[in-house]
C-alpha cells in the first residue's frame, strides 16, 4: 500500500468522470484513496490505474450493509487516524416531465442522491473525527452538487429537487458538525464533460417524444448534449475538490461554471417571474398572462 494516510480520503462513485478525477488528483499529490464503486470490473479498473495508492471499496450508497463493511475496511487500514476527506459525489440523474415521472422515479431519485449521501455521511463520520478515541485533525466533507441546486430546471424535476436537498442538508450538517470540528463545503458544478455526453441516447429525455411535452423535451434533451460536450474538464473539478480538501479557510460552496455570468449570477439577479418568461420562449410554451 502507498499514499500518505494521514491524507487518506474516501470518494463514492469513483469509476468515471468527476469521482475519478478526485480520485486522480489526490493520488497525485501523494495521499491514499479509498475509492467506491460499484461493480467489481470498475474496482478492478480502478486497482490497475493507481495500483497501491488506490484501495476499492464496493458498496451502492442505497445498500445500508454494504455501505457499513465499506467503513469498516477503511477503519481497518487507518488503524487510530482520522479520516482526511470524504467526497459525496455519488448519484443518478432521473429526468423527464414531472407529470409523467412515477412516485417510484422521484423515490429513486431522492434514495441515491439524498439519503445515500446520508447513509454514507454516518458510516464515515465516526473516522472523520466523531470518534473522539481517534488521532488526528478532524476531516472534512465534500458535497457535489448542482447549478441545480440553486434553480430549478424543467424536465430535470427529481434532480434538481435531490441538489436542493443536498444544499440544505448541507447546510444543516456543517452547523451540526461543529461540534466535531469537521467542515462541509459544497460544491456546485454546472456542465461537465464526461463519456456520458459521446451517445445521444443516453438522454433519457427522448423517450417522452410523444408526450404533450414532447417537441419541448427534444429541445433541452439536444441543449442538454451540446452542454455536456462542451462543459468543463472533469479535471477542473476534481482539483477544486483537493483544494477545497486542504486549504486552510475552504468557503462553505464554490461554483465551478464555465460561464458564471449566464449560468448563475444573471439568473440570480434577474425576477423569477423574468426567468419564467424566458424559459417559456425557448421551449415554445405559451406565456403566462
Amino acid at each position: 500500500m502507498t499514499g500518505n494516510l494521514d491524507r487518506a480520503i474516501v470518494v463514492t462513485g469513483a469509476s468515471t468522470g468527476i469521482g475519478r478525477a478526485a480520485v486522480a488528483r489526490a493520488v497525485r499529490e501523494g495521499a491514499h484513496v479509498f475509492a467506491s464503486v460499484r461493480k467489481q470490473q470498475d474496482a478492478d479498473d480502478l486497482s490497475a490505474a493507481f495500483g497501491g495508492a488506490l484501495t476499492p471499496l464496493q458498496f451502492d450508497v442505497s445498500d445500508e450493509d454494504a455501505v457499513r463493511a465499506g467503513a469498516r475496511q477503511v477503519a481497518d487500514v487507518l488503524g487510530a487516524r482520522r479520516l482526511f476527506g470524504l467526497v459525496n459525489n455519488a448519484g443518478i440523474a432521473v429526468s423527464g416531465p414531472l407529470l409523467h415521472l412515477s412516485a417510484e422515479d422521484i423515490e429513486r431519485q431522492l434514495e441515491v442522491n439524498v439519503v445515500g449521501v446520508h447513509r454514507v455521511t454516518c458510516a464515515f463520520a465516526p473516522l472523520l473525527g466523531a470518534d473522539p478515541g481517534r488521532s488526528g485533525k478532524p476531516g472534512r466533507i465534500v458535497m457535489l452538487s448542482s447549478v441545480g441546486g440553486e434553480r430549478g430546471l424543467p424536465f430535470v424535476g427529481p434532480y434538481t429537487a435531490s441538489k436542493f436537498a443536498l444544499e440544505g442538508y448541507s447546510q444543516s450538517l456543517r452547523r451540526e458538525l461543529m461540534l466535531y470540528g469537521i467542515d462541509v463545503i459544497v460544491i456546485g458544478p454546472g456542465s461537465i464533460a464526461t463519456p456520458i455526453w459521446d451517445k445521444a441516447e443516453q438522454s433519457g429525455l427522448k423517450r417522452f417524444a410523444n408526450t404533450p411535452f414532447g417537441p419541448a423535451v427534444e429541445r433541452v434533451a439536444d441543449y442538454m448534449i451540446k452542454q455536456g460536450q462542451e462543459g468543463l474538464p472533469a479535471e477542473d473539478v476534481g482539483d477544486l475538490i483537493w483544494r477545497v480538501l486542504t486549504m486552510e479557510k475552504p468557503k462553505v460552496r464554490y461554483p465551478i461554471l464555465r460561464n458564471a455570468f449566464m449560468d448563475r449570477t444573471l439568473p440570480r439577479l434577474m425576477p423569477p417571474r423574468m426567468v419564467d418568461r424566458i424559459v417559456a420562449r425557448r421551449l415554445g410554451f405559451p406565456e403566462r398572462k
